[in-house]
C-alpha cells in the first residue's frame, strides 16, 4: 500500500420524494434542471443561506443545486498529499498530529472548494484509546496486534473517552470550522460497530470474514458484548466531534454488507439505531450519514437506522434507491469512482445522469465509493466544476 488513506474501508426517497419535487426536474429531457448539458430555469428561492449548502439540502430546504464532496477527498490522488507523505511517512503521525490533520483536510478545499470538508482521520483511530493496539502498515494496511476472540479479550476493551484519547481530533475540527468559515460543511466520521468489530476480530482487513462470522455464529454473546462497547464509544465520539465543530458526521459500516439480511438485523442494525438514537437525544439537528459499500440488498434496512442520509454505492440505480428508501431520507452519491478516469464529456454525462435520477433536493452529489489511486487531478477538478455549475 503506497501513501494511501481510506475513509471507512480501512481507513465513506423516490424521485417524487417531496411534494414539491417532481420528475420535471430531469436534466437532459426536461428544462427544469439547468446543468452542463443545457436547459434553463428561473432561480429558485434559497433558504438559510448563512448555513452551508450541504446542511440546507439534507434538511430538505429549497437549494439551487446539490452540494458536492467526495469520499477519500483528501489524499490518495493529490500530488500535494503525496509530497507530504514523503516528509511524514507514518499514516498515524499524519492522522494524529493536529497541524497535519488540518493541512491535509484543507488540501482539496483550497483547490476544489467542495461543499463538504471532511476530517482527515481513520475509523480505527479510537482503537488505541479502547486498549486495542493497532497500526497501519505501509504495504499491508491495518494490523491489530492482539485480535479479540474470547470473552476475556472483550472484557479488556475500555470504553472510549475521546477528550482523553484523541484530543487532536477535537482540536483539528475546531480549527477546520474556523478556516472553512461556513462556506462548506465540516464533516466528521466514525466506524460502525460491526465494521470495527470485524477489524479487531479478523486482525485487520479480510476477504472472507471467517473469524468474525465464527464468533457471531458460535459465540454470539461475546460478539454482542463487543458490539455494545463500540456502540457506546462511537455515540460518545460522534457527540465529541459535533461539540468540536463537525456539522455532519458520516458513519461507515463498510463490512456490514458481508452479512446476510437476517444477520444484519442482529449484528448491525440494532447498534446503528442505538447510535443514531443516542446522538439525536443530545444533538437532534446533527445530520448523520450512513455508508455501507455494496448495500443494494439492505437499503430498506439502512433506512430503519434513523439516519438522515443514506450514501449509495454505484451498483444501485439512484432513482431506484430513492424509491426504496422512501421520502424522508436524503441520499448521497453515487457516481462510479472509475468514471473519473473517463473523458471530461463522459464525466459530465454521468454527473448529470446521477443528479437527474436523484431529482430535486435532499441529494448530496458524491462518488459511490472513495477516489481511486491514480485518478487524474484535472478530472477531479472537472467533476467539481460541472457539479457546482448545475442548477435545478
Amino acid at each position: 500500500m503506497s501513501c494511501i488513506h481510506s475513509y471507512g474501508s480501512i481507513a465513506s426517497f423516490s424521485v417524487l420524494s417531496s411534494p414539491s419535487f417532481t420528475r420535471r426536474s430531469r436534466c437532459a429531457s426536461k428544462p427544469k434542471l439547468r446543468c452542463a448539458l443545457g436547459g434553463s430555469v428561473a432561480e429558485p428561492k434559497v433558504t438559510s443561506v448563512a448555513e452551508p449548502l450541504l446542511l440546507n439540502a439534507v434538511r430538505g430546504d429549497d437549494v439551487e443545486r446539490p452540494p458536492v464532496w467526495l469520499m477519500r477527498q483528501a489524499g490518495r490522488y493529490m500530488k500535494s498529499y503525496q509530497t507530504l507523505c514523503e516528509r511524514y511517512p507514518s499514516f498515524r503521525e499524519r492522522s494524529e498530529n493536529v497541524d497535519l490533520i488540518v493541512e491535509i483536510s484543507l488540501q482539496p478545499w483550497k483547490v476544489f472548494k467542495p461543499d463538504g470538508v471532511i476530517l482527515f482521520s481513520d475509523i480505527l483511530t479510537p482503537l488505541s484509546g479502547m486498549n486495542i493496539p493497532f497500526d497501519i502498515v505501509k504495504g499491508r494496511g491495518p494490523v491489530i496486534f492482539d485480535p479479540l476472540h474470547t470473552a476475556e479479550d472483550v472484557d479488556k476493551v475500555r470504553e472510549f473517552v475521546p477528550q482523553e484519547s484523541v484530543p487532536y481530533v477535537g482540536e483539528a475540527l475546531t480549527i477546520l470550522r474556523k478556516e472553512v468559515d461556513n462556506q462548506a460543511a465540516v464533516l466528521g466520521f466514525v466506524g460502525a460497530p460491526f465494521t470495527l468489530a470485524s477489524y479487531v476480530v479478523e486482525g485487520g482487513s479480510s476477504k472472507h470474514f471467517t473469524k468474525i462470522k465464527r464468533l457471531a455464529f458460535s459465540q454470539p454473546k461475546v460478539l454482542h458484548a463487543l458490539l455494545q462497547k463500540f456502540t457506546t464509544s462511537m455515540t460518545k465520539y460522534i457527540r465529541y466531534q459535533a461539540d468540536s465543530g463537525a456539522q455532519a458526521v458520516q458513519i461507515f459500516d463498510s463490512w456490514a454488507t458481508e452479512l446476510s439480511p437476517v444477520d444484519f438485523e442482529e449484528f448491525s442494525l440494532p447498534y446503528l439505531k442505538q447510535i443514531v438514537d443516542g446522538v439525536k437525544e443530545t444533538h437532534p439537528d446533527l445530520p448523520l450519514i450512513l455508508y455501507a459499500s455494496g448495500s443494494g440488498g439492505l437499503l430498506e434496512r439502512l433506512a430503519l437506522t434513523g439516519v438522515d442520509v443514506v450514501s449509495l454505492d454505484w451498483t444501485v440505480d439512484m432513482a431506484e434507491g430513492r424509491r426504496r428508501l422512501g421520502p424522508n431520507i436524503a441520499v448521497q452519491g453515487n457516481v462510479d469512482p472509475g468514471v473519473l478516469f473517463g473523458s471530461k464529456e463522459f464525466i459530465t454525462s454521468r454527473i448529470n445522469d446521477t443528479v437527474t435520477k436523484a431529482g430535486r433536493g435532499r441529494h448530496i452529489l458524491n462518488l459511490g465509493h472513495g477516489i481511486v489511486v491514480g485518478t487524474p487531478e484535472e478530472n477531479v477538478a472537472h467533476f467539481f466544476e460541472v457539479a457546482k455549475g448545475i442548477r435545478y
